[in-house]
Formats: C-alpha cells, sequence, structure tokens
C-alpha cells in the first residue's frame, strides 16, 4: 500500500528534494496511511483522476491499492477510474453525478443517469465508462 496514495501541497517538494518543512506534513498521503484513518463514518469517496481504481495485484491479498485503502479506513462507497480518462469530459460526468446525487439518487443510480446522459454526446465507451461505484 505503500505504492499508491494521494498528493496534497507540498508533496512535489517532498517527492522531488526530500525536504519538508519542520512542522509541516509532508503533502503525501500513502494507502497505509489511508487504511490507518477512521473514516467509517464517511459514505463517499469520489476519485475522479486517472486510473484511481487500479492497484497492484498480489498473490495472497487480492488488489492493494486506493480503493482497498479507503475500504479498510471504513468508507461505504467509493468511485473510481478504471483506466486515462479525459478532463473535459469527466468533469462534465462528474458534474452529472453530483447534480444527481444531490437531487436524492443513490451513488449508483447517480452514476448510471450520469454516464447515460455523457454518452449521448461522447459515445465513445473511453470517454464515459471508465468510472464504477463500489460499495
Amino acid at each position: 500500500m505503500e505504492r499508491c496514495g494521494l498528493l496534497m501541497a507540498g508533496a512535489n517538494r517532498a517527492w522531488t528534494t526530500g525536504e519538508v518543512t519542520p512542522g509541516q506534513d509532508d503533502g503525501i498521503l500513502t494507502g497505509d496511511e489511508i487504511a490507518a484513518l477512521d473514516l467509517s463514518g464517511c459514505r463517499l469517496v469520489v476519485l475522479s483522476a486517472c486510473e484511481t481504481g487500479l492497484g497492484d495485484m498480489t498473490d495472497y491479498e487480492g488488489v492493494m491499492g486506493l480503493q482497498r485503502a479507503f475500504k479498510l479506513a471504513g468508507v461505504q462507497t467509493i468511485v473510481m477510474s478504471l483506466w486515462k480518462v479525459r478532463d473535459d469530459v469527466t468533469a462534465l460526468l462528474m458534474t452529472r453525478f453530483y447534480d444527481h446525487l444531490m437531487s436524492g439518487r443513490t451513488p449508483h443510480e447517480a452514476m448510471r443517469e450520469a454516464q447515460r446522459e455523457v454518452r449521448r454526446d461522447h459515445p465513445d465507451p473511453r470517454d464515459w465508462a471508465a468510472f464504477v461505484v463500489l460499495d
């Protein structure tokens, strides 16, 4: 789980130079760090960047990646992508997803409806089908 994570403010300097300002976080949140969090009250995490649903396959543990880290932390539902996605279409998809989510639909229903709408103008599945919802 050390091979996956999220980069926040300050991560570039810490990653490239190894320098971390005393008293500040390095900006690198590893899968191990995520898994150690108590996110049991978190109903939804959306990872809308490229390939956020992928990870390393192990012989005995299965897929180790961000999705596993967030599930171990207690997150109920995760939205993630399985391949590289276009920024412009992803922005549209996520806007529609959140619109449907805020109107009372479940994450599964909201994603299905958002994908159906985006598919009208962007019929190539590479543009809209990368995102999955994991409970």
